[in-house]
């Protein structure tokens, strides 16, 4: 797959999950080229940070000739100080992506030995090793970039081949190099916010999917509870001028179509004579499962502007300063500071909240048998009182729900300044984008035992061949790795099942 200047959405999808490689254009080669050039000549005789000065607020400290190329290395070493958790190989590709386009935009002056090496160590699966926390999301991500840094230098550690391993063995078993500093590589490569935006792809692509199944399950529970199938009407969606909400019921009436489940209002109340005082079946089921439309609908809002939020970040120049052959300057300032992604994760994490509300509250119906009226209670299909079906899975869900919520406060306006008060107001971004991917994988662990009980319920009710076409294939493909169940048995591994499921398939 050729890399050129900007990329979208479905290319990185393809970059990081179905491992297409990356080879350079020849015009981003050109451009890359063409910065560093640039930078060499017009930065001999001038004072330009980070190249001939300190760095932050050492930038008042002139760095002698004969020490520029140390001061590079210095940058490296001195910010790898990471603390936490490894972050999973597949944000660190990720990661890795977005400082490969920042530096194809031919803005950083970096030599094109650094491009290359950066792009074979995405190719071969190299993953450097960066912890989860250190960043304040200002001068980008300084700490997590300089750990990828360091093992470009040959210095750090890598995952490889699913081992935690010396980087300068892995890079000499590969026939790699080492990059050598030339004038500002250690700047540009430590600098920006590749980090937060390579975190914040992969949360979009994996709530996308939560999206998806949330409609998927909407209408599965609309099936189960035999619910009247107005509240998806496109005449009723389109009375409210929300592009959002239109979509989804849009989506749920795709979704649902062939199912002789859902019940019209039509043939059931309007052209029936009803005269009974007490009508046994709801004349509107619960919010849980009626407002999906209004309730999804800002969510699906929320997902297009993060993509595009995304999209922009990871095709732009993000460091500091900006080196511009066309103009013939070199421009001081900010492009580094993380506030977009930072506001937009914690609307992200927001949004993922809600949903895994509404599958919470789903659940809830589900598993009610005095709320529900058709089901027993945890959808137990063994003996009541000797089983127990998923009642103890319920605890999972509503404590994990929990957690969500307390997590949703935002990061956003969190700032405290630090650096000698140099960053004196920071995006707190690469935190945001990391309790996004922490709300979003809660989400799939509640949908997960959504899924069980549905699956549960289907086989109680005996509706399997009155689903529509689109739910009964869900209900087969879950069947055929988590049969249904009388006895009580461990669920945990079945709680994993599910989400592996879920995350890969695309519905």
């Amino acid at each position: 797959m050729i890399a050129d200047k900007s990329i979208n959405l479905d290319t990185l999808y393809k970059v990081l999950f179905d491992n297409e490689k990356l080879e350079l254009s020849k015009e981003c080669i050109r451009k890359v080229e063409e910065s560093f050039d640039f930078l060499q000549s017009f930065s001999s005789d001038k004072i330009i940070y980070g190249i001939n000065t300190g760095f932050g607020p050492m930038a008042q400290y002139r760095i002698e000739d004969q020490s520029l190329i140390e001061l590079q290395y210095n940058i490296i070493r001195s910010h790898s100080t990471g603390a936490g958790k490894p972050l999973p190989e597949l944000y660190v590709k990720a990661a890795m992506i977005a400082r490969l386009y920042t530096f194809l935009q031919g803005k950083s002056g970096v030599h094109m030995e650094l491009v290359s090496l950066l792009c074979e160590f995405i190719n071969r699966g190299i993953y450097p090793f960066i912890p989860e926390h250190g960043s304040v999301g200002a001068s980008g991500d300084l700490v997590q970039l300089a750990h990828i840094a360091l093992t470009l230098i040959g210095e750090g550690e890598v995952f490889y081949q699913g081992k935690l391993r010396d980087a300068a063995t892995v890079l000499e078993e590969n026939g790699l190099q080492p990059f050598s500093m030339r004038i500002r590589e250690g700047l540009s490569v430590t600098n920006g916010t590749s980090v937060m935006t390579g975190i914040g792809i992969v949360n979009l692509i994996y709530a996308k999917k939560l999206l998806r199944w949330s409609v998927a399950a909407s209408v599965m529970m609309n099936e189960i509870a035999a619910s009247y199938d107005d509240f998806m009407a496109q005449a009723l969606n389109e009375a409210k001028h929300h592009k959002g909400q239109q979509e989804i019921a849009s989506m749920m009436r795709e979704w649902v179509a062939g199912s002789k489940c859902v019940l019209q209002r039509e043939n059931e109340l309007y052209n029936q004579v009803h005269k009974e005082k007490i009508f046994e079946h709801k004349v509107q089921p619960y919010y849980s499962l009626r407002c999906v439309p209004q309730i999804l609908g800002p969510i699906y809002d929320e997902l297009k502007n993060a993509e595009e939020v995304l999209i922009n970040e990871i095709n732009s120049a993000c460091d500091n300063p900006i080196v511009d052959p066309d103009t013939q300057n070199i421009y001081h300032g900010g492009n580094f500071h993380g506030d977009y992604i930072s506001f937009e994760m914690d609307k992200l994490k927001i949004a993922m909240t809600k949903l895994t509300m509404l599958c919470e509250r789903q659940i809830n119906y589900l598993f009610h048998d005095r709320i529900n009226g058709i089901l027993p209670p945890f959808v137990n299909l063994g003996v009541l009182g000797l089983n127990y079906g998923l009642q103890a899975s319920q605890f999972t869900a509503t404590s994990t729900t929990a957690e969500c919520q307390t997590l949703s406060n935002p990061m956003y306006v969190h700032s405290i300044p630090n650096n000698n008060d140099n960053q004196d107001i920071v995006s707190m971004g690469t935190n945001s984008a990391l309790l996004a991917k922490t709300v979003i994988e809660n989400s799939y662990q509640v949908m997960a035992i959504q899924f069980m009980g549905m699956a549960q319920a289907i086989d109680y009710l005996k509706i399997q061949d009155r689903l529509s076409p689109k739910s009964r294939q869900v209900y087969e493909e879950i069947r055929s790795f988590f049969p249904v169940f009388t006895n009580d048995t461990p669920k945990y591994k079945e709680i994993e099942r599910m989400m592996n499921y879920l995350k890969k398939e695309n519905k």
